[in-house]
């Protein structure tokens, strides 16, 4: 059962005023539905947004963020809960422990990193909670497309490839992720290609 959803996003805006409306709509979303927040602990740009529009609807929004950061005054201080940690690999470690399920809005390097990181995760094995990409304004349509690219090259199975879970509205994305059925399959492809590849 998912009871904590983690968000990654951007600590920007962007330049687009619908990146901050979704942010906005993904908060109040999770706040109506019970559903605790997790995120990496910002008091700006979209990190800010999701966590104010959680707050603002009653929800609980649990922030995780590194100490030099958190010393740089970027740390939110209106959290229900904030736990600062060393490095930016224990923010991770912690907001994937805390987590049942990860949702990245559109961010930067730092986004991708983190939401790939768990995705790798759970095309090993590692871990079965489910991922998903808010596709706001066609801003992850590239790197959808060449997941499917990769999956053509026969670098990802097909069915790894659907752990990655993609929806334009946040709604139905926070769904998606309710139902969402983990099957497990080697990450490793057929053993004709393995043996070639020797």
């Amino acid at each position: 059962m998912i009871k904590k959803i983690c968000v990654f996003c951007g600590s920007s805006p962007g330049k687009s005023p619908e990146y901050v409306a979704s942010a906005n709509i993904l908060g109040k979303i999770l706040a109506n539905s019970g559903l605790d927040l997790v995120y990496g602990g910002g008091n700006v740009g979209l990190m800010g947004e999701v966590a104010n529009s959680t707050l603002k609807n009653g929800g609980k929004v649990i922030g995780v963020i590194p100490k030099a950061l958190s010393d740089k005054e970027l740390s939110h201080k209106g959290l229900t809960e904030l736990h600062v940690v060393n490095t930016m690999h224990e923010r991770k470690a912690m907001m994937s422990e805390l987590s049942d399920a990860f949702i990245a809005l559109p961010g930067g390097i730092g986004t991708l990193e983190e939401f790939f990181e768990v995705m790798t995760w759970a095309q090993l094995g590692f871990q079965k909670k489910p991922c998903g990409l808010l596709n706001v304004r066609g801003y992850y349509s590239h790197i959808i497309n060449f997941m499917d690219h990769m999956a053509d090259e026969r670098f990802i199975r097909l069915e790894h490839r659907g752990i990655m879970l993609v929806d334009t509205d946040e709604a139905l994305l926070v769904e998606k992720l309710k139902n969402y059925k983990p099957s497990f399959n080697e990450k490793w492809l057929d053993e004709i290609n393995m043996q070639k590849m020797e």
